[in-house]
């Protein structure tokens, strides 16, 4: 399943770079995860300071 971001980023940035495959980009409002793109790592999550990364369900 593919990562998502929360309502909980704070568009800090610190995810995008460490995305193995750059799924991660800036939107509007916060950070977004390409789900398409996405290879369920985990690395996004263990890095983001404030927990706003998690698995889909």
């Amino acid at each position: 399943m593919a990562y998502v971001i929360s309502d909980a980023c704070v568009s800090c940035g610190t995810c995008e770079p460490e995305c193995p495959v750059g799924a991660i980009s800036q939107g509007d409002s916060q950070y977004q995860i390409d789900a398409g793109a996405c290879v369920s790592c985990g690395t996004c999550a263990g890095v983001c300071p404030t927990g706003a990364i998690s698995s889909e369900d």
